[in-house]
């Protein structure tokens, strides 16, 4: 029989090491899995590297797709540090994105270092309310925030795609269903040859880093992540903390839709987001929801969704097979939190060890016959 047991507090070095073998262990899968299928893993690794990386614009381009899915990935992980389950972040950021753009559409002379301070501060709010809707069902009615946030992304895509076909849509688009493009003022500038956003999306992580471990807040966080009945215990204001946290999570996602709209699409669009609001669940996971963490984890997934581009475009090589990649990082990572913090035991049933008795009880009397 195979018991589980919770293992000691295991040291900081043990379990990166952990992590480590595990990502070691699943490009070793992955690997088996491209040579079944046709392909040289060692092929597939080198054209993901030099597709992601091996020239400045593909640099860019990759630095382009991890600031969304950073500043994505940091508004969730506030939401999870406090075991509240946000599933939303592509509704908020789809939010954020069309705050955003109604002030850019209202205000498109307006000088752009204001412009773009209010299109951010829109967005903010926007998200940060859609976000808070699922907060206040759960805080009320005690509903699944995981099933109202996930079917708010279907209604807050529906609602930029109905804008797009019809209240919003160029007259000037030749036919062609698509939302007429920002002025020059509401385009985010670029430093260093990338949008300044990833200048913000590292601000953003440095004050999320301090709100959860140097403030109130913070702590507060954690303790109704751990324990609400603690935290009212406490005396901690459970709903008022639970409100603050959310509006901050779904900001952030907004923030990101707001950047991407700004500098990337420069417009608004139903594809702005290209599923990366379900990709930041998955960074924000195996980053353990450290802001550093996030930053870096969010780079390299952004080096594998780049990478399956340029598979795809060089190669003809689909550029699914990154995803197949990204599948099997999340699955070996995840079970090595698992033996992270369990091991396995195996023990002999009672039903053995009494048919063990028995065994011997029949050779004696069989021997004393005898």
């Amino acid at each position: 029989m195979i018991r589980i047991i919770t293992r000691a507090e295991a040291s900081p070095l043990r379990e990166n090491l952990l992590r480590i073998a595990a990502v070691i262990a699943a490009l070793v899968a992955s690997a088996l899995i491209m040579i079944l299928i046709g392909y040289n893993p060692l092929d597939i690794y080198e054209k993901i590297l030099t597709g992601s990386l091996g020239t400045l614009y593909r640099f860019k381009n990759t630095i382009n797709k991890a600031i969304p899915l950073a500043a994505l990935s940091l508004g969730t992980a506030i939401a999870f540090k406090m075991k509240f389950w946000n599933i939303g972040q592509e509704g908020q950021f789809y939010l954020g994105a069309f705050g955003a753009s109604l002030i850019a559409f209202a205000f498109p002379n307006m000088p752009a270092p204001l412009l773009l301070s209010f299109m951010f501060i829109t967005a903010f709010l926007f998200a940060g309310l859609w976000a808070l809707i699922p907060a206040l069902l759960k805080a009320r009615f005690s509903t699944s925030e995981t099933l109202v946030t996930l079917m708010l992304n279907y209604v807050a895509a529906k609602w930029i795609g109905f804008l797009q076909y019809g209240p919003w849509r160029d007259p000037a688009g030749s036919g062609f269903p698509k939302i007429a493009p920002f002025s020059k003022n509401a385009i985010l500038p670029e430093v260093l040859g990338v949008h300044i956003g990833w200048i913000i999306v590292l601000i953003l992580a440095v004050l999320l880093y301090l709100l959860l471990k140097k403030t109130k807040l913070g702590y507060e966080i954690d303790v109704l992540g751990e324990s609400e009945a603690t935290a009212r215990y406490a005396g901690m204001r459970v709903l008022r903390i639970m409100i603050v946290a959310i509006m901050i999570s779904g900001g952030l996602c907004g923030a990101a839709g707001m950047m991407q709209a700004s500098a990337i699409e420069r417009s608004l669009s139903d594809q702005l987001s290209g599923g990366l609001g379900f990709t930041a669940v998955i960074t924000t996971w195996l980053a353990r929801l450290s802001p550093p963490g996030i930053i870096i984890v969010s780079f390299l997934f952004s080096m594998l969704i780049q990478g399956g581009t340029f598979l795809q475009s060089s190669l003809q090589i689909p550029a699914s097979i990154s995803q197949v990649l990204q599948g099997i990082i999340i699955f070996f990572v995840l079970g090595s939190e698992f033996f992270i913090r369990y091991r396995l035991v195996w023990t002999k049933t009672e039903r053995s060890k009494t048919d063990g008795r028995a065994g011997s009880d029949s050779t004696a009397i069989a021997g004393g016959k005898k």
